[in-house]
């Protein structure tokens, strides 16, 4: 069969592949990639050809290779806006419940571990060729791995959602108590932050997410991030001006209700602590770096892609927000010390104060405008998930009302921004951290004898992961059915 050798050699010689492709096979020949074609006089036999060839193959099934054209810089600025978000404002309340050096060990664990699951998920990436998600969860799983990675990236954008109109109900009221002249204690049926929500929603939000394409809104997640920086500063700011525990500023003077009802709240921080409300802090700082449905896209986007290159992106990105995260909580948790809330922008009063007033009204605005975005990504993957090529008018305004009506529901009746995070953070969080790329990484490598060690590493992440959801989804689940607490601004 001499002539159908040569013709697969030839035909391998002028294969194109992308510099992003790990190819691989079970002998201990190698593969070397020059300009883009593969050097045959590394390969030794007809059966690690066709492995290469078969391998490649397999790829095109996936995704087809298209060359990005983000630079590295701004793909750093995209992963680290899609890892920003509303869990920025309980990192201070997951602090004042752990303690200034246990919440440091969780912050720092996470952000490690985050780094490692994204490091895992670019390698399943390489090895399939895939890049979208749900599409790499079918690739290894089938459907019910397209089901799972569907169920946990919907999840979390709509967990994310329902933090942003929690944002809405409770900051909206203040701000506009204060534009109207009003005090805080004036009531009006119209000022009810369960009102305002649903008028925002279907008023502002509707409108934005009937549209076919909101590729424009990708210009207000840089305002969304400038918000957030602003809000670090103005809290680092407030630290100094903000006594405890009467807090004085320079036009109004206010006690906190916490500090007058319970004694035992002081101004001395803590450095280790164990309450009823420890058990939230770890998935708060999980929800707060859940960017995982958002890494393939950045990925497949960045120019000369290489896992190497991405792993420098998710690097420096991680690393900025560690800083910005635990600078936010630090000072938040120095401010108000046990008297800090889920929720730190609403613990900032903005009567007589502008500068908190456009904080307010910043965040409110950026969330507002991220929802829509956050709403379109959850209804294309439904359509996916139901294989919908063409979706009719009637179907998209249906499924568009649907949704809207059932997070409006949740936001209304969850009492507590801590339980959006508490169950979200235990739940999608866990499985877009821990599960799912360690359990995606041992499937695929599981013929790979190389890298038995990798592969050990990879269980006990899985391991990790496991056991974070057996010891906390009971204890959130028991906190947030005996506790009854009330939810804040109420």
């Amino acid at each position: 069969m001499p002539f159908k050798n040569g013709v697969e050699l030839t035909e391998l010689q002028n294969m194109k592949v992308p510099e992003d492709d790990n190819i691989s096979n079970d002998s201990n020949d190698s593969a070397e990639v020059e300009n883009g074609q593969i050097n045959s006089k590394f390969i030794s036999d007809r059966e690690s050809r066709r492995s290469l060839t078969n391998s490649h193959l397999e790829k095109k099934k996936c995704d087809e290779y298209i060359p990005g054209t983000t630079s590295l810089g701004m793909s750093v600025f995209n992963l680290s806006n899609a890892i920003m978000g509303s869990g920025i404002l309980g990192l201070a309340f997951a602090l004042a419940n752990t303690g200034i050096l246990l919440f440091l060990v969780l912050l720092i664990s996470v952000t490690l571990l985050s780094i490692y699951s994204i490091n895992l998920l670019l390698i399943c990436a390489k090895e399939t060729g895939c890049m979208v998600y749900e599409k790499l969860g079918e690739q290894v799983f089938g459907i019910p791995g397209k089901i799972i990675v569907f169920g946990s990236t919907s999840l979390q954008n709509i967990g994310a959602m329902l933090s942003y109109l929690f944002i809405v109900k409770i900051e909206l009221p203040s701000a506009l108590k204060f534009l109207m002249g009003e005090e805080e204690t004036f009531c009006a049926w119209y000022l009810d932050g369960r009102v305002l929500v649903v008028a925002v929603t279907f008023g502002i939000i509707l409108p934005l997410c009937l549209l076919k394409n909101l590729g424009y809104l990708g210009y207000t997640s840089g305002f969304s991030l400038s918000c957030m920086i602003f809000f670090l500063v103005v809290v680092i700011y407030k630290k100094f001006q903000i006594l405890c525990p009467i807090m004085e500023t320079n036009t109004t003077t206010i006690i906190p209700s916490n500090f007058s009802s319970a004694p035992e709240y002081g101004c001395k921080p803590k450095y280790a602590i164990l309450n009823s409300k420890t058990v939230y802090a770890l998935p708060t700082i999980a929800f707060a770096f859940v960017c995982h449905p958002s890494v393939l896209p950045i990925y497949s986007e960045l120019k000369d892609r290489s896992q190497k290159k991405m792993q420098m992106v998710s690097n420096i990105s991680f690393f900025a927000m560690f800083i910005m995260y635990f600078l936010t909580a630090i000072f938040g948790y120095l401010t108000f010390y046990d008297a800090v809330g889920s929720n730190l922008l609403h613990k900032y009063q903005s009567k007589g104060d502008v500068l908190i007033l456009t904080v307010r009204v910043a965040v409110i605005v950026a969330v507002i405008l991220t929802v829509p975005v956050l709403f379109f990504t959850v209804r294309s993957s439904l359509f996916e998930l139901a294989k919908k090529t063409k979706i009719e008018l009637h179907h998209h305004v249906l499924v568009t009302l649907v949704l809207l009506v059932i997070i409006n529901m949740l936001v209304i009746f969850i009492p507590n921004m801590k339980d959006i995070f508490g169950v979200v953070g235990v739940t999608s969080a866990n499985m877009l951290i821990f599960i799912l790329p360690s359990s995606l990484y041992l499937k695929i490598t599981q013929q790979d004898r190389a890298n038995q060690s990798q592969r050990i590493w990879a269980f006990l992440f899985l391991a990790l992961g496991l056991v974070f959801s057996l010891v906390s989804i009971p204890l959130v689940i028991y906190d947030w059915v005996h506790t009854g607490d009330k939810a804040e601004g109420h």
